[in-house]
């Protein structure tokens, strides 16, 4: 008898009452309470081999779905149809039927590919028209900009896109460098907004020899209202043969670089304007 069961002068009759108890449908605690045993040990002693009663078994969630698996895997679905029609993942959905034999193959494996690629498609549709309504949303939101808001936008901007003025090197002068439409026609505006002549701006487009050299050209020169008179001469980037160069579109149209003559105030004033809204945010953020 061990140290555990030293205490208590029969442990066969004493089993024999836990057996009884358990076999009545009480619980582990109740046992102990009733029979005064305050160890798990001796406890687990004195019912070992003898089963739970039904009552204290918690029932499996998931067995109605395995169940239910296993019968549409039989009927011949693929894991994927199962999938949809019960909401549970492959992997308990392999686990669950693994043994049963697979199905036999309905389709070719081309045909299979075509199903695929149309559920694949449909999604990356969906996809795009949640994107897109998103993006609309957003810009609705922004509605029309007032001149103060304008700009500080272009101060941003510029801090973003232009060229700054270096103590090693001064250069205190705006020049505005950028491949999207978008980004110039909002540094124009800009401009205009604190108004400096467009008779000071100045445009040169740097692109790659191999791109329509013409066509941004003409682009450019529509986009900014510019004439020959206002673009410098146009800068061809060259690349070594081996190199596969990946903005090839049709919408590439190179780097246009504006420029404004005299402007070293004009600098000036951004930088100014650019600190001020650093220190305007950190005393927000504290």
């Amino acid at each position: 008898m061990t140290s555990h069961a030293s205490k208590y002068t029969d442990f066969e009759t004493l089993r024999e009452q836990a057996l009884a108890l358990r076999r009545e449908g009480l619980s582990r605690r109740r046992i102990r309470d009733r029979l005064h045993v305050d160890n798990n040990d001796l406890l687990n002693r004195l019912l070992q081999g003898e089963p739970p009663p039904d009552w204290t078994k918690r029932p499996n969630a998931k067995d109605d779905l395995r169940a239910r698996a296993r019968e549409l895997r039989l009927e011949g679905r693929t894991y994927d149809q199962i999938q949809v029609e019960l909401g549970c993942s492959k992997s308990s959905i392999s686990l669950w039927v693994r043994d049963l034999p697979k199905p036999e193959r309905k389709r070719t494996r081309e045909e299979a590919s075509a199903i695929g690629r149309r559920g694949w498609e449909a999604r990356l549709r969906i996809r795009e028209e949640e994107r897109q309504r998103t993006k609309e949303a957003a810009a609705r939101e922004v509605g029309p900009l007032s001149d103060r808001e304008l700009f500080l936008i272009g101060v941003a901007l510029y801090w973003s896109e232009g060229t700054k003025d270096k103590e090693y090197a001064r250069r205190e002068r705006v020049v505005f460098v950028n491949s999207d439409p978008d980004m110039i026609r909002t540094f124009l505006s800009w401009l205009d907004l604190i108004g400096v002549d467009r008779a000071r701006h100045t445009y040169h487009l740097m692109i790659h020899e191999t791109a329509d050299v013409t066509g941004a050209e003409h682009f450019w020169a529509d986009l900014t209202g510019g004439g020959p008179e206002r673009f410098g001469k146009t800068t061809l980037k060259r690349h070594a043969p081996r190199t596969a160069r990946k903005n090839v579109a049709d919408a590439y149209r190179g780097c246009l670089v504006v420029r404004v003559r005299g402007s070293a105030d004009l600098y000036r004033r951004i930088e100014g304007a650019w600190y001020g809204i650093v220190g305007a945010a950190s005393a927000a953020l504290r």
